[in-house]
């Protein structure tokens, strides 16, 4: 399925469930317009006060039968509707998020928080509407305005072509019109109403920021000036739907008044019965209901093509792409390469400019920079997240975009927060690897030096470590955290800055224990401050996406100037 097809392959897929509906749906108009013409009919023919009940019998029992069917397969085809469209809806969902999941360790780089709820809150709701709003209808309208112009051939052929030409311009001319006219307003409407939702998730997410920063009332100001702006336009679209409303009665008006002129010219020359004149008027009524809501149906396909547009924006570049059989990695002596890599994200400046490093098996390589330097970005390229503009980011010459489902048996991370579940001490370590022994879990434990701590505790291994962790510190959720990495067991280990909040003292022991414990791993150290760096065999600087410094502590520290004055300001001499 294309990632730009959202409509279509749901119709295939269902296309007999499709086609019912559609019938039900023509059902339910036809048997409103005869149960209008049968009821005209039966008026008619009553007002002539008949001898008899029995020749107004078969009147009152179609009737009552269209009457009923109508009823009937309304509610069948809501019933078979909806559950067509939840179904797809379901679908759309799914799909979504397998578009996303590749890409989402950056997500929060490529979309604001507000972007993303609008696409999964808005838009995928918004294209169910698509269905019962615009499809099933439009068709079921074309339907009947075929079937209806050939009906009235079967009385009148130059009238029903006469007809169809009036009622052309309610089907067709109408919705187009209208089309043109809101285009452009729906497309602002949807566009401002994502706006003002970004705005305000950002603003609710940074609450503590506005009022710390007493500019609060700028913001509000501001929000309530774009939503006014927002409300301005959406008036000018009511303003139009209700003249061009207003407009549509009035040609109904003019169809009514042609039904009748005709109705009783015929009966005039005996062509047809005076009981068929209100027959023949009241069926207007239920099939100008079917062709007015064309109007409103068209004029939301700009709308449901934003959402479009919208939704295929999540699509991850290259996640199209997969490893061929030759691709597959060999997890023994694996080097990290970059080559020469170029990255941006959208509208922005280059976030990594032609850089390049090599880390070989068992080689320890620090990575520093200030906060937006690209060393997040470099991870992300790592985990085959995101792919270079240029260059390539490698592990034993293959491109890591093109082995994600692989980049686990690789590549190990010890990130700032790890993640603690709500489950015991015992089954957090062993996500690391599902398959672990329980003793495999303790000796991991052991290594970290977490073993005595947890065996103090009133449940030993199977104490809860609550929600997110809360009953543990810093220091302690990443060593649980680091016997998680010892139990997978990659030959990459990236240190994605794992002592940001820990206390000098508690900072000095982790590294300690993750450089002793990790003794032959390759490590990447991702970090912003260089102490304990000299644990490092090769340091590189990256500033403004390109290598700034690259040398051995030492190196640097004997022949970099700017260096040897940021790591003592880091580490001050004693």
């Amino acid at each position: 399925m294309k990632k730009e097809e959202w409509i279509l392959p749901y119709i295939k897929q269902n296309a007999r469930l499709f086609v019912l509906v559609v019938f039900l749906g023509a059902v339910t108009i036809f048997s409103a317009a005869f149960l209008m013409f049968t009821s005209g009919f039966l008026i008619s023919k009553a007002a002539t006060r008949p001898e008899n009940i029995l020749l107004i019998y078969v009147p009152i029992v179609a009737v009552r039968t269209f009457g009923i069917a109508r009823s009937v397969s309304r509610y069948v085809e809501r019933l078979i509707g909806h559950h067509i469209i939840l179904k797809i809806v379901s679908d759309m969902r799914v799909r979504l998020y397998n578009m996303l999941e590749p890409g989402a360790l950056m997500l929060r780089s490529r979309f604001r928080t507000g972007d993303m709820l609008g696409i999964l809150s808005e838009d995928i709701e918004h294209l169910q509407d698509a269905f019962l709003k615009t499809i099933f209808p439009a068709i079921s309208a074309l339907l009947l305005y075929a079937v209806s112009v050939i009906a009235l051939g079967f009385f009148s052929w130059p009238f029903a072509i006469l007809l169809a030409l009036y009622l052309f311009v309610l089907v067709v001319l109408f919705p187009v019109v209208s089309l043109l006219v809101t285009r452009a307003k729906n497309a602002k409407l949807k566009s401002g109403r994502n706006v003002l939702y970004s705005r305000l998730t950002d603003a609710v997410m940074g609450v503590s920021d506005w009022m710390f920063s007493g500019r609060w009332h700028a913001f509000i100001d501001s929000y309530e000036r774009e939503e006014n702006a927002w409300f301005e336009l959406e008036r000018k679209k009511h303003r139009f739907t209700r003249w061009r409303d207003f407009a549509a009665q009035c040609f109904v008006a003019g169809l009514i008044l042609l039904m009748l002129f005709w109705t009783a010219g015929q009966h005039a020359n005996g062509e047809l019965a005076k009981t068929m004149i209100a027959a023949f008027v009241l069926v207007v009524f239920p099939l100008t209901e079917a062709f007015l809501p064309l109007s409103d149906a068209l004029g939301e396909v700009p709308g449901y093509q934003d959402s479009i547009r919208r939704m295929n924006k999540v699509a991850q570049p290259g996640a199209s792409q997969t490893a061929s059989a030759a691709d597959r990695l060999d997890l023994k002596d694996v080097t990290l390469a970059f080559r020469d890599v170029t990255f941006s994200y959208d509208n922005s400046s280059q976030v990594l400019n032609h850089f390049s490093f090599t880390l070989r098996q068992g080689e320890k390589m620090a990575l520093l920079g200030r906060s937006g330097s690209g060393k997040s970005t470099s991870l992300a390229l790592i985990e085959g997240a995101l792919k270079p503009d240029s260059g390539s980011v490698t592990l034993n010459g293959v491109e890591t975009a093109l082995v994600k489902d692989q980049i686990a048996d690789a590549v190990a991370v010890l990130n700032q927060k790890p993640h603690l579940f709500d489950t015991s001490i015992l089954n957090n370590i062993r996500l690391g690897n599902g398959k672990a022994s329980d003793e495999d879990v303790r000796r991991a434990a052991k290594q970290v030096k977490l073993h005595d701590y947890i065996e103090s505790l009133p449940d030993g291994y199977h104490t809860s470590v609550q929600e997110t962790g809360i009953r543990f510190s810093g220091g302690e959720r990443q060593r649980i955290a680091l016997a998680r990495i010892l139990l997978q067991d990659t030959p990459i280990i990236i240190l994605d800055e794992p002592t940001v909040g820990l206390d000098p003292i508690t900072e000095r022991e982790l590294m300690e224990i993750v450089f002793e414990v990790l003794k032959g791993k390759t490590i990447l150290w991702i970090t912003h401050h260089l102490a304990g760096v000299e644990a490092a065999d090769k340091i590189v600087f990256l500033e403004n996406g390109k290598t700034e410094m690259e040398g051995t502590h030492e190196e640097l520290l004997a022949t970099n100037e700017r260096y040897r004055r940021l790591y003592h300001l880091d580490v001050p001499v004693k």
